[in-house]
């Protein structure tokens, strides 16, 4: 039976997906399930809005509980220019990276299923931050049920491989196979416009499924005797096509590649904000999308400032210094702009 979705819901659907902070999250959710046309043809889709709510309400009352009964975060709020979930098969290294890239001190050991609870930390890129949220090892033996919630936070995902492992290429189908599960679908299509038309295409039809742009980190290459040829064979054995690096944690072999990699896949785009009469700051740039505007900027700054905003002025690649612009004008990276409200 279709679902006949109306513009209400799907109003409320695009603003969900838009959504960065869990509170903000859950209230469209509320919306969602408010507005939904209530039949046969939506009895999953509500069960599944339903199912979310719980556990976002679980997850915002979390920090209210005392004591050890009320755990570690399971979703991390986004910081910095983006999230990126570091995902692997077990014992691949990945908390040795997350360390070495952010200094966070994560546990790390030789073996498998040492991260047990999100572990976020800030991986420093010129004058931004990426977040780095370090996960459990993915596997059918260690299920965890949180996944799906803590990646639908996410921008991008690093992913994990150590190609010294000899079962390399069945543990990463056997990741594959559980994030399909979950409707996560890691891909290699990093360019945003790309991503967002194919995202928007397929909304309707799973509005909790999950594309993650994915960047390949075959980590522990110090140790494999010639890491470009097992790469291409690894490659051309899974036919991924992911963009992908050649890391050591322990040496630290690429891993000045992967802020770079990360800046121009995802198209982050840093805009300045000045005052009218004063030099603009430089110290801690907005960080936008390739294609967002003006008006991203002010809520950005503060929603009521979005709501006032008159027009702006804008120095920089986008216009000439000094230009008048309306709240639609695109911005382009170290742009400076000066809001009127």
């Amino acid at each position: 039976m279709p679902a006949n979705l109306t513009p209400e819901y799907k109003a409320a659907q695009a603003a969900f997906r838009k959504a960065r902070d869990l509170r903000e999250r859950l209230d469209c959710l509320r919306e969602m399930l408010r507005v939904i046309p209530k039949h046969k043809g939506t009895d999953h889709l509500q069960g599944d809005i339903k199912r979310r709510i719980k556990e976002f309400s679980e997850e915002l009352e979390r920090p209210k509980k005392s004591g050890a009964r009320g755990g570690p975060p399971l979703v991390v709020q986004p910081e910095g220019a983006a999230q990126i979930a570091l995902l692997g098969p077990p014992n691949t290294g990945k908390s040795s990276l997350h360390a070495r890239l952010t200094g966070s001190g994560a546990q790390a050991a030789p073996y498998p299923f040492t991260t047990q609870y999100p572990e976020p930390g800030m991986m420093p890129y010129e004058d931004i931050h990426f977040q780095l949220v370090d996960l459990p090892a993915v596997s059918p033996e260690h299920p965890v049920s949180w996944l799906a919630s803590v990646l639908q936070m996410a921008d991008a995902c690093l992913l994990v491989v150590d190609l010294g492992d000899p079962a390399c290429v069945e543990r990463l189908e056997a990741l594959q196979a559980v994030l399909r599960e979950k409707r996560v679908t890691l891909t290699d299509r990093c360019q945003p416009e790309a991503e967002a038309a194919k995202r928007e295409s397929e909304a309707d039809e799973d509005p909790f499924a999950l594309r993650l742009p994915t960047v390949l980190l075959v980590n522990r290459a110090d140790l494999l005797a010639d890491v470009d040829t097992e790469l291409r064979a690894f490659l051309e054995l899974t036919g991924l096509r992911y963009p992908a690096i050649a890391v050591s944690a322990n040496t630290g072999r690429g891993l000045g590649e992967i802020g770079p990699l990360l800046f121009s896949q995802l198209g982050i785009v840093r805009v300045y904000t000045k005052v009218p009469g004063r030099p603009p700051s430089r110290e801690r740039p907005f960080a936008l999308r390739r294609g967002q505007t003006v008006d991203d900027v002010a809520r950005l700054v503060h929603k009521d400032l979005a709501r006032s905003l008159k027009y702006a002025r804008v120095w920089g690649k986008s216009g000439f210094d000094g230009q008048h612009v309306g709240r639609e004008h695109r911005l382009e990276d170290c742009d400076v702009v000066e809001l009127h409200a």
